[in-house]
């Protein structure tokens, strides 16, 4: 995956950022992901700080997508299949503002179809979304450390007991 000028980007948080981003990374004309902190107010985020829960910064993926090849639509559809967006500020056992639920938007129409695509999601889960959808300020790359973690940790028991579980549930979905 490299970066290129004519990819578009959508700025996702569900979760741990290494769970979205191993499901992402099976998608077709997903080109690049870095995951990363968004949503917060402080100027300068490490893992450290946002861990506290005090930053307001959401754990995020940064997906750059050939729009020729797959849509911001199609990528949202996927979002909403990769994580639980009916529980606010938790994931599985991770559990603060940190992982909680987001779409950061870049313009309106990415906005207009985030929020068309959570009003269509809404019916298939038994709880109400609480999804946020907000503007993008600013995205902040993770550590080295964070990017491409389950391909370069796969034996590390997190990889192994809660994102493989999540990557074989999608890929079993994506056959059928």
């Amino acid at each position: 995956m490299s970066e290129q000028k004519d990819l578009e980007y959508a700025i996702l948080g569900g979760g741990c950022f290494w769970c979205v981003e191993a499901i992402y990374q099976l998608v077709d004309g997903v080109e690049s992901i870095v995951s990363g902190y968004a949503g917060g107010h402080d100027p300068a985020p490490n893992y450290k700080s946002i861990c506290t829960g005090m930053t307001g910064h959401a754990e995020v993926i940064r997906v750059g997508f050939d729009p020729s090849k797959i849509s911001y639509k199609n990528i949202l559809e996927i979002f909403w299949e990769a994580h639980d967006p009916t529980t606010r500020n938790k994931q599985g056992n991770d559990e603060g503002p940190q992982y909680r639920s987001i779409i950061l938007y870049e313009n309106q129409t990415q906005k207009e179809i985030a929020e068309a695509s959570r009003t269509e999601a809404g019916p298939k889960f038994a709880s109400p979304i609480v999804t946020e959808i907000v503007p993008l300020e600013k995205f902040f790359p993770a550590e080295n450390y964070h990017q491409n973690y389950f391909r370069l940790n796969p034996g590390q028991p997190y990889c192994h007991y809660v994102i493989r579980p999540k990557i074989e549930k999608f890929l079993k979905k994506k056959t059928h």
